[in-house]
């Protein structure tokens, strides 16, 4: 997952839940069924993250799934709120109060209400979308620095998992120093499950991170504590907890992973198939960061893709049915780009220019490419090279997922989309059409 900052730039299933690959209907059956996952993040932090927004944009009436974004992990190996700078945002998620014209149901947050924040307008959210669920997501690249900790022992796991569960499950929040709200109960319901960011096991995040050579093995064990205790929350005539989590598309953190194992305890993955290629390659070459297929021409002897990356991890044991094909919503982009013979493509770069959303991209000046071998598509003004999905790209990829029988679709993130949806509105029309 991107970091905040440049986010701010730039798994066998229960089969009642999957009945079919193409088919995800809405918890406890109600609601209109949608072809296959539709899994969007929002953002705690983005200036377009607004449950109003996902409403009135039309987003909503076509996602299964939203992943808040993100929970933190303490030292000490818990879920927590706070509202210290990089550690917490309690204000955001439960304490900000909404005023009608800023509400999903035009109804302003009341002075002594105990749950507001975007905790309380996803909730409105779901009552007016019954097709959906919302998942909170926990670590991503900035607070994934202790799960390796959380992960390690028995006793440490059913600690983590219980403080999650208590936390964000049965909506136990905090009520903090100079904030009323929050209590007992506040955020009960809100959310339908847990998505772990970890971010990532055995190496390879962000600096400082805790790491451990066992990690891959103590992931499998984490899940299968969240599963069993998901599943006693339940109880035996309860709701289904979902249980997903966000791997990455790089086939050497892949293999740290016990797949066969992970799939018995998961609802989904979600695969990062982003950032395959980067500001952090400054001098370029100027390369797609989110192509479907591998090119022969590209100048990285590697030549990764979504594709490869999704076959690598149904080839290492993870059914074709639990793994979701993740997709930008944003662009990345270099600067001091020569034209070549394919406006920019694989030309070396001066710097890297910065991230830009989806909606940003679909407003600058250039030529857009489309590459429809390869599933991928850029932006080119003669100097400026942006790697992004457009929405003829993001239509082939829901019908790939379609077609290779994968859960669906997964977009990092939402508040990236434009005004009417319409990165969200290309993939339903992929998923829905033949």
């Amino acid at each position: 997952m991107p970091t905040r900052a440049s986010a701010l730039l730039a798994a066998a299933t229960a089969a009642a839940l999957l009945a079919a690959p193409a088919t995800a209907s809405a918890a406890g059956g109600h609601g209109p069924k949608l072809k296959g996952q539709r899994v969007g993040y929002f953002t705690q932090w983005g200036a377009d993250s607004s449950a109003k927004r996902v409403q009135d944009s039309g987003q909503a009436a076509k996602l299964t799934v939203i992943n808040y974004a993100f929970g933190n992990v303490s030292a000490d190996g818990t879920c927590y709120e706070s509202n210290e700078a990089g550690q917490g945002d309690a204000h955001n998620d439960y304490q900000r109060s909404f005023s009608a014209a800023d509400s999903v149901d035009g109804v302003a947050d009341a002075p002594g209400q105990p749950l507001k924040g975007h905790f309380n307008q996803l909730r409105k959210l779901k009552a007016k979308n019954p097709q959906l669920r919302t998942v909170i997501s926990l670590g991503g690249w900035t607070w994934s620095k202790y799960f390796s900790d959380a992960a390690a022992t028995d006793a440490a796991r059913k600690k983590f998992v219980s403080s999650c569960i208590d936390l964000y499950l049965k909506g136990n929040l905090p009520v903090l120093p100079g904030s009323p709200e929050g209590g007992t109960g506040a955020a009960a319901g809100v959310f339908d499950g847990i998505d772990i960011d970890w971010e990532y096991p055995g190496g390879g995040g962000d600096a400082g991170n805790v790491v451990r050579p066992e990690d891959g093995h103590n992931y499998t064990l984490l899940m299968q504590e969240f599963r069993r205790q998901l599943d006693a929350l339940s109880g035996k005539k309860g709701k289904h907890y979902l249980l997903t989590a966000a791997v990455a598309a790089n086939e050497t953190v892949a293999d740290r992973l016990e797949l066969p194992e992970l799939s018995e305890s998961m609802d989904w993955l979600n695969l990062m198939t982003y950032d395959l290629h980067g500001p952090w390659e400054g001098k370029g070459p100027a390369n797609h960061q989110a192509n479907l297929y591998s090119d022969p021409a590209d100048p990285d002897a590697r030549r990764r893709s979504a594709d490869l990356a999704a076959t690598h991890y149904q080839e290492r044991g993870l059914p074709s049915e639990q793994l979701v094909l993740g997709a930008p919503l944003y662009g990345h982009g270099w600067t001091g780009v020569a034209p070549g013979k394919r406006g920019g493509l694989y030309q070396s770069a001066t710097a890297a220019a910065p991230d830009h959303s989806y909606q940003e991209l679909n407003a600058l000046p250039g030529k857009v490419y489309v590459d429809r071998d390869h599933g991928a598509s850029w932006k080119y003004d003669g100097t400026n090279f942006y790697s992004y999905d457009t929405a003829e790209v993001l239509t082939q990829k829901a019908r790939y997922t379609r077609w290779n029988d994968l859960a669906g679709v997964m977009v990092w993130s939402l508040d990236g989309d434009d005004a009417q949806g319409s990165a969200i509105a290309a993939l339903d029309r992929g998923l829905n059409r033949d």
